[in-house]
This record gives structure tokens, C-alpha cells and sequence, in this order.
């Protein structure tokens, strides 16, 4: 597989204290199958739909237990440049860029709005392997910020995006591209997130029929945060498993509208 351009979002995970009631939800909903835990990378389990590699889960490292939630590695060809860049930018590193083994680089950040996301220089490992329209696969992701004014600057400084603003009075959303591709939206977060939840970076995973997979969701202790709701991209809906972790599911093969129209941002 070719290199992904720096700024691609290249892989998530989550850490879990139940570890394995976290497999067993996502197990039901998502489809997805586990690894072996790697005992000397903290028992970290890599989720694999139809035998390809699409997220991970592991448990928390001792105090850090807390909420769950997902986080989001953006591609880079060089982790300590990138890490460089994130500090130059007015963000924040929270994890220097560190090997591990051979399957590559990773570091932590978090931006001047306070969305924590993740970096990754690959070596063996490159990321997901499964395309993002097959059931279970990464999809698209959502950077949610109170603070779009200090979001957007940082994200198209450090990753070299080129920006879109959505034509809608309704909501807040920009595009963030790579040359002609897509790679990540900006939400801003209105009044009537409370005040508690922190920015975020919502990810979305692809599966064959939304409803259904809600309905498993709260079946298994999911709570149902918006939606469904068809859109011109496909019908989806916003979920917190049982554990916190805030993520959506995206049925992409049932779209209804208009695509909206966007200005470029300069």
C-alpha cells in the first residue's frame, strides 16, 4: 500500500476499563471480530471486519482510567516534524512521538479548542486496510469544538488542508481536504451540547442498515444521542456505547437530498 499524505486519518482506538464488555458491544454492532491482545503493548486488540484491521481497543494504563472515548491518528511521514508543527501552531503534545516495535510512530495532541487526537508514522503497520464503504470499516470523522476560530487555523497549519465552509444558516461545519479529497469535518458545538462534554472528534463506521444497528446499540446498553436521519452521504445516527465513547454509524448506500453547497475559505 502507498503511503497515506500526512493529514490522512489513517486509524483509531479507544481505551476501555472493561475491556471486554467493550468487544462484546462493538462485537454485536459493528460486526467486528478480535486479535490475540498484545500483552507487551499493554494488551492492546486490534478489531478486524471481514478479516481486515479496522480499529483497536486496550485497557486503560493505571491512572488513567476515566471515560472512554475514540481517538482519531492523522498519517504523517515524519511524527517528530508533525509534533513540531503541533506546538508551533498553539497546540499541545501530550505524548512525545514514540517507536513502537516496528509497527511504527505514534504521538498525542491535543488542539487550542481541546480536541485530543493522535499521530502516526507508520512502519509495518499503515493503518486500516479495509475500505471505508465495507460494514464495520472506518468511515469519515467530526472534529466537535465550542471554538471553531482556534480549531480550523491549527488543523489546516499542521496538516496543510485546504478549507471548505458549508452554505447552511442551520449549523456551523467546515471541510478539511487533501488536494481533491475530503478527509475530515469541523462541527461547531452548539448550546445544546452541555457543558461537561469536552471537544472531540466524533468517527463514523460504515454499517449495512443503521436502524438496525441502533437498535442492537441500545439493546446492548448504547444510549441514542441523534438520529437516524438520512442525509445526501447516507442515514446515520450518533451513539454512546455503554462506556461513554461517543461514535456514529453510517449506512452510505441509503442517501436522500441534495448534496449542500460549500465556499472555499482562504
Amino acid at each position: 500500500m502507498a503511503a497515506r499524505p500526512e493529514g490522512t486519518p489513517c486509524w483509531v482506538d479507544a481505551m476501555f476499563t472493561d475491556l471486554e464488555g467493550a468487544k462484546s458491544f462493538y462485537g454485536d454492532v459493528l460486526g467486528w471480530t478480535f486479535g490475540e491482545s498484545a500483552s507487551e503493548y499493554g494488551n492492546y486488540t486490534q478489531a478486524y471486519a471481514d478479516g481486515k484491521a479496522v480499529a483497536a481497543v486496550v485497557p486503560p494504563m493505571p491512572g488513567q482510567e476515566g471515560v472512554s472515548q475514540w481517538c482519531l491518528y492523522f498519517a504523517s511521514p515524519d511524527a517528530a516534524a508533525t509534533a513540531g508543527r503541533i506546538r508551533d501552531k498553539g497546540g499541545e503534545v501530550l505524548m512525545e512521538p514514540m517507536q513502537v516495535g516496528d509497527f511504527g510512530t505514534m504521538a498525542l495532541a491535543r488542539d487550542p479548542s481541546g480536541v485530543v487526537f493522535g499521530v502516526w508514522q507508520a512502519g509495518v503497520h499503515e493503518g486500516f486496510e479495509a475500505p471505508p464503504e465495507q460494514p464495520g470499516a472506518y468511515c469519515w470523522a467530526e472534529v466537535f469544538t465550542r471554538d471553531p476560530g482556534k480549531a480550523d487555523p491549527f488543523f489546516a497549519g499542521v496538516f496543510g488542508y485546504g478549507q471548505k465552509q458549508m452554505q447552511d444558516d442551520a449549523v456551523d461545519f467546515r471541510m478539511f481536504d487533501l488536494g481533491d479529497t475530503t478527509v475530515l469535518g469541523r462541527m461547531r458545538m452548539t448550546e445544546e451540547f452541555p457543558p461537561e462534554v469536552p471537544a472531540y472528534i466524533n468517527v463514523y463506521f460504515t454499517v449495512p442498515d443503521c436502524d438496525a444497528a441502533v437498535q442492537k446499540a441500545t439493546e446492548r446498553g448504547g444510549v441514542l444521542r441523534f438520529g437516524p436521519m438520512d442525509t445526501p452521504f447516507g442515514r446515520f445516527a450518533a451513539i454512546s456505547d455503554p462506556q461513554g465513547a461517543n461514535f456514529s454509524v453510517i449506512d452510505v448506500t441509503r442517501t436522500a437530498g441534495e448534496m449542500p453547497r460549500s465556499t472555499a475559505v482562504t
